[in-house]
């Protein structure tokens, strides 16, 4: 034991080892070499203009907020910012979705926005002014709930 030498390489900061060079070359199973993929960076396009879509129902408010070709840049909804069952469907709800998907499509540059409201929910009118109030001017609203025009068919007459 005190004859053998071993054999000692001098380390330099920040260079890797050679045993890691050896283990970047070969996988885990010492067959293949690992091939590291990178990904495209993202590049945030700026957005201007954009149109904000609010869906509002009973039970729940849900804020997308998209460039005009509708790519969506900002999402929010009432269950994803932590309210449970009826507290969902509330204009505060509301106002905090809102908040939550400015804050998510303020980074595209985004100023002003056309809103589309569907829905007949509590969150409604709360969802619009909360918008105006976090720096997007809103150019236009429009609601665009589905109306049945003549409705669904009558049931048959019963038979006694």
């Amino acid at each position: 034991m005190a004859d053998e030498v071993k054999d000692v390489k001098p380390i330099i900061e920040g260079a890797p080892s050679v045993d890691a060079v050896a283990s970047e070359e070969k996988g885990k199973d010492g067959k293949k070499p690992i091939k590291i993929k990178r990904g495209k960076k993202k590049t945030i396009k700026q957005v201007t203009i954009g149109s904000a879509y609010i869906k509002a129902t009973y039970n729940n408010t849900i804020v997308t907020i998209t460039d005009q070709v509708g790519n969506a840049i900002g999402f929010s909804s009432a269950g994803l910012m932590g309210f449970k069952g009826a507290k969902k469907a509330t204009p505060y709800a509301a106002t905090v979705i809102v908040r939550d998907a400015v804050e998510k499509a303020k980074v595209t540059g985004i100023r002003d926005v056309n809103v589309f409201v569907k829905g007949v929910g509590m969150g409604r009118e709360s969802a619009v002014r909360a918008l105006n109030a976090n720096g997007l001017n809103v150019m236009a609203i429009k609601d665009v709930t589905p109306i049945p025009h003549n409705g669904c068919r009558k049931p048959k007459p019963r038979r006694v």
